[in-house]
C-alpha cells in the first residue's frame, strides 16, 4: 500500500508540481523553493514503517507561515514564526490529480475533513532538514581502519591512502534492515530526469549539474553549516550520494523504493536486472596496449630527462640487458641514490688492538657477513644486525622467525636456507656490477624518467631485503621525505599479514634467481606545470565500462591502470598496509624499487611505471589477503622490451570532514591530480589506452565513491581516454555511476558545465 501511494505521489510531482514555487520567510529572510521540495521534505518526516502515506496541512493561513522551514541550527526567535500557522485542528489530506481550488491550497491536494490527525510539528520538520543536511545517519566504520593500519601509520610516519577497494563496499553499502530499505534515496529513474525541480538561477547559467550540487551544499545547507558549531561539522558523515543530485530534485527524499511495473520496466531500457554484472560499453571495445599504441622513439639516454642504465645498442628480445657503463661510477651526493657498494659508505669499527673506533668500508663488512653460511633465521638476523648495529635494540624479527619456523615445512625451510637465500645474497652483492650508473633521485617538481633492466631491479630489491641501503633506516634525516626501502619493518611483529607478504615476495625472489628476467622497466615522475581551466572545457564524456566483477590488474590488462597511491608511493607495503596499493606492489614487486628514489608526490604530480611483471596470484583483501601461488605473466612486450603494463600512482586527498571534498578548491585539486596521471600530451589521442580504475581515494580517506568516479570520468575525458571502472563487488555503485554517466552523455553535458566557479 505504501509503495502504491509513493508511486502515485511521485507521478503527481512529475506532472505538475515542479513548475510551482512557494515562498517561505524564516526570520525575515526570503527563500524560494519548489513545492516539490516542500512536499518531499514533509513526507520524509513520517515513520518509514507507516502502513500508508499521509500529507498533513494546517488550517489555511498565510503562505509565509503554512510552509515554514527554519534552519535546524539557528534556533533563536523561531518559536513565534513557527507557530503562526498552527491551527487548533489539523486536517488530513489525500493526494489527487485535481488542480488546486483555492488561493491557499496546493495543486494536487484534496482536503478530506472527516478524519483528523496531528501533522508534523515545526520542530519535527526542523529535525528532518537537519538530519538531511547536517547530521546524516552514521555509517559503520570501514573495516580497513584497523589497529594494524594505525600501527603502520605510526611506524612509517604516513598512512596508506589505499583503503578504498573491496572493504569499501562494506562501508558504502552496509547490510540494510527492513526499515533501512524503506528509507533509501530516490534514484534518477524514479524521478523525471528531463524536468528539474526549479529553473537554474542566473548564477548557474551554463554552470550545469555540478552547480546544482553546489547549491545543495551552499544554499539551505550553507546557512545551517555556517551557524552550527565546529563539533557539528566534524560529525558529518556521508549518507547521501552524489547521484541523488542527478535525480531532478534539490533534496534527497528517503522512502521505500517501489517495484516498477512491467510496463515501466519495458519502457525503461536502462533499467537492468539484479543479475547484471556490467553496464555501459563492452570492455572489448575499449582500447588496450599494444594494439592501440603508436611507434616508440628509439630508447636513448637524454641528459636531464631520461636516465637509461643499460646498453641500448645491445637491447634484444629474450636476452638479458647489458649494464651501462661497464664499470661502477661511484656517486655520493644529494642528487643520487647512495648505494651500499659506494666506497664512501663507511661503518665505525672498534680496533681490536687500540680499542679505538675506525671507519671501515660498510660494503666489505656486508659482503663478509652475507657470504657466511646462513642456515637459520637467527643467523640471518645476526648477519643483518652486524652491519646495522645501531638498530640492534630497535628491530624486531618476529614475523621472519614465524615464517621460517612455523609456516615453512622442513623441506621448504631447507630450500630457503640451502638454495634461495644464497642465490639472493649473490644477486645483492652484484650491485657494483649491475647498477653501474648513478641512479638519480626523482625529486619534487622534476619531469624525469629512469629505465633499468628487470635484473637491475631484482638486485636492488635483494639489497632492500638484506637492509643494506645506507641512511635509509630512519626517516628523520636526509631521506625524511622518501618512503622506506629496507625491509626491516616487514620482519617485525606477529601479524599474519606479514607472513602472507613474505610468501608473496619470496615467490618473486625464487622466480628471478632461478631465471634472469630479460625485460626493462621505466619509472617516470611527471608534474602538471599549469593547472587546467576546467570551467572553460567543452570536452564531453568518453565511453565507460563499469563492472562489479573483475580486477584492474586482470581485466584491465593493456590499459592505464590506476594505483590508489599514497603520497609516499607504495604506502605500507614494507610494513602493515595491505590494501589496493600494497597488494599491487606485492604481486608486481618491481614497483617497490620506486620507493628507493621517488620523493613524496606533490599535489600536481604522479608516478608512472611501465613494464613491471606480475609474479604472484592472491585471494582476499586486507586482513583476508592470502598468497595464492606463482603467476605466469603473458603480457606482451613493447619495442623497449617492457611489459605492456602501465601503472600510474596518483594520491587522493584525505577528508576528515565529508563536505570538504565538494569545495571548488578540492574538486580542482583532485581533477588536476587525475588529469596529470591520465594525460599524455605528447601522444595522439587515438593511441591512448583506456583508464582502468575504481574507488580512488575512498575508504578511510573519506572520499565519496560517486564523486570520485565522476571526477575520474571528467579527467579521463579531458585526457582523451575511455574508462573501465571496477567497483569491486558493489553493484549499487555500478548502477549509480552508470546512471550518472548516461544522464550526462544523453544531455551532451560538457566537462566545464559540471564544475562550480571558485568562490
Amino acid at each position: 500500500m505504501a509503495a502504491y501511494h509513493i508511486l502515485r505521489f511521485a507521478h503527481i510531482l512529475k506532472k505538475g508540481l515542479p513548475k510551482k514555487q512557494v515562498w517561505t520567510k524564516p526570520n525575515n529572510t526570503s527563500i524560494v523553493v519548489s513545492a516539490q521540495v516542500v512536499l518531499m521534505t514533509a513526507l520524509a518526516d513520517f515513520e518509514p514503517s507507516a502502513k500508508r502515506l499521509r500529507v498533513e496541512i494546517s488550517a489555511p493561513t498565510s503562505p509565509s507561515s503554512s510552509l515554514q522551514a527554519p534552519s535546524s541550527c539557528s534556533r533563536d526567535n523561531h518559536d513565534t514564526v513557527e507557530n503562526q500557522g498552527r491551527g487548533q485542528n489539523d486536517t488530513e489530506t489525500k493526494m489527487d490529480k485535481r488542480p488546486k481550488t483555492g488561493a491557499d491550497g496546493l495543486r494536487g491536494v484534496k482536503i478530506k475533513g472527516d478524519r483528523r490527525r496531528n501533522g508534523p510539528t515545526p520542530q519535527q520538520f526542523r529535525n528532518t532538514v537537519y538530519q538531511w543536511l547536517v547530521k546524516p545517519k552514521k555509517k559503520p566504520t570501514s573495516p580497513e581502519a584497523t589497529q594494524e593500519d594505525v600501527e603502520m601509520a605510526g611506524d612509517c610516519g604516513f598512512q596508506s591512502t589505499s583503503a578504498q577497494v573491496l572493504a569499501y563496499q562494506h562501508a558504502e553499502n552496509p547490510t540494510l534492515s527492513d526499515e533501512d530499505e524503506k528509507t533509501q534515496p530516490l534514484t534518477p529513474q524514479e524521478l523525471d530526469e528531463d524536468k528539474p525541480v526549479s529553473p537554474p538561477s542566473k548564477d548557474s547559467a551554463g554552470g550545469g549539474l555540478m552547480q546544482t550540487l553546489s547549491r545543495n551544499h551552499g544554499g539551505l545547507e550553507k546557512k545551517e553549516v555556517e551557524t552550527c558549531s565546529a563539533s557539528s561539522e566534524d560529525s558529518v558523515k556521508h549518507n547521501t550520494k552524489i547521484t541523488d543530485f542527478f535525480s531532478g530534485t534539490s533534496s534527497p527524499v528517503r522512502r521505500r523504493r517501489p517495484d516498477k511495473s512491467p510496463e515501466k520496466q519495458d519502457a525503461d531500457k536502462e533499467t537492468t536486472s539484479a543479475e547484471a554484472k556490467w553496464l555501459g560499453t563492452p570492455i572489448n571495445e575499449l582500447k588496450r596496449m599494444p594494439e592501440c599504441g603508436g611507434l616508440l622513439p628509439p630508447l636513448r639516454d637524454i641528459r636531464g630527462q631520461h636516465t637509461v642504465m643499460i646498453r641500448t645498442d645491445l637491447l634484444e628480445d629474450g636476452k638479458v640487458s647489458v649494464p651501462y657503463p661497464a664499470k661502477f661510477k661511484d656517486t655520493w651526493d644529494d642528487d643520487y641514490v647512495k648505494m651500499p657498494c659506494s666506497s664512501r659508505n663507511l661503518f665505525p669499527v672498534q680496533d681490536e688492538v687500540t680499542q679505538e673506533l675506525q671507519k671501515k668500508s660498510r660494503w666489505e663488512l656486508i659482503k663478509e657477513t652475507l657470504n657466511d653460511t646462513l642456515s637459520s633465521q637467527q643467523e640471518l638476523k645476526n648477519a643483518i644486525l652486524k652491519y646495522s648495529a645501531s638498530q640492534a635494540k630497535k628491530w624486531d624479527f618476529t614475523a621472519l622467525r614465524l615464517y621460517c619456523t612455523k609456516v615453512l615445512d622442513p623441506d621448504a625451510a631447507e630450500h630457503l636456507f640451502g638454495s634461495l637465500l644464497p642465490d639472493m645474497v649473490q644477486l645483492a652483492l652484484r650491485a657494483s656490477e649491475l647498477c653501474t650508473k648513478p641512479i638519480p633521485l626523482l625529486k619534487g617538481g622534476m619531469n624525469h624518467s629512469i629505465t633499468m633492466s628487470q635484473e637491475q631491479v631484482a638486485c636492488l630489491l635483494a639489497n632492500a631485503f638484506f637492509c643494506t641501503f645506507p641512511r635509509r633506516n630512519s626517516r628523520r634525516k636526509e631521506y625524511c621525505n622518501y618512503p622506506d626501502i629496507n625491509f626491516f619493518r616487514l620482519f617485525e611483529g606477529p601479524s599474519p599479514r606479514k607472513i602472507e607478504k613474505l610468501k608473496t615476495l619470496m615467490c618473486y625472489f625464487k622466480s628471478v634467481t632461478e631465471q634472469n628476467p630479460t625485460g626493462l622497466v621505466t619509472f617516470t615522475r611527471k608534474s602538471l606545470d599549469k593547472p587546467l581551466n576546467w570551467r572553460s572545457s567543452q570536452t564531453r564524456l568518453t565511453k565507460i565500462h563499469i563492472t562489479c566483477e573483475g580486477t584492474i590488474e586482470d581485466d584491465g590488462y593493456g590499459m592505464l591502470q590506476v594505483d590508489f597511491a599514497n603520497q609516499f608511493v607504495g604506502g605500507g607495503v614494507t610494513s602493515s598496509g595491505l590494501v589496493q596499493e600494497e597488494i599491487r606492489f606485492l604481486i608486481n614487486p618491481e614497483l617497490i624499487v620506486s620507493r628507493l628514489f621517488t620523493e613524496a608526490l606533490d599535489h600536481n604530480e604522479c608516478l608512472i611505471i611501465t613494464g613491471t611483471e606480475q609474479y604472484s596470484d592472491y585471494t582476499g583483501y586486507s586482513h583476508t589477503y592470502q598468497w595464492a601461488g606463482s603467476h605466469q605473466d603473458t603480457t606482451p612486450r613493447d619495442d623497449w622490451q617492457r611489459r605492456c603494463t602501465e601503472i600510474v600512482a596518483i594520491d587522493a586527498l584525505q577528508f576528515k570532514n565529508f563536505l570538504q571534498q565538494f569545495s571548488p578548491e578540492k574538486l580542482n585539486r583532485e581533477l588536476n591530480k587525475a588529469y596529470c596521471g591520465f594525460a599524455r600530451p605528447e601522444e595522439r589521442r587515438q593511441n591512448l589506452a583506456a583508464v582502468a580504475t575504481g574507488n580512488w581515494g575512498c575508504g578511510v580517506f573519506g572520499g565519496d565513491a560517486r564523486l570520485k568516479a565522476l571526477l575520474q570520468m571528467l579527467a579521463a575525458a579531458e585526457a582523451g581516454r575511455d574508462v573501465a571502472y571496477f567497483t569491486f563487488g558493489d553493484s549499487q555503485l555500478m548502477t549509480d555511476v552508470h546512471k550518472m554517466h548516461s544522464f550526462l552523455t544523453r544531455r551532451k553535458i560538457c566537462v566545464g558545465q559540471l564544475l562550480p566557479s571558485a568562490r
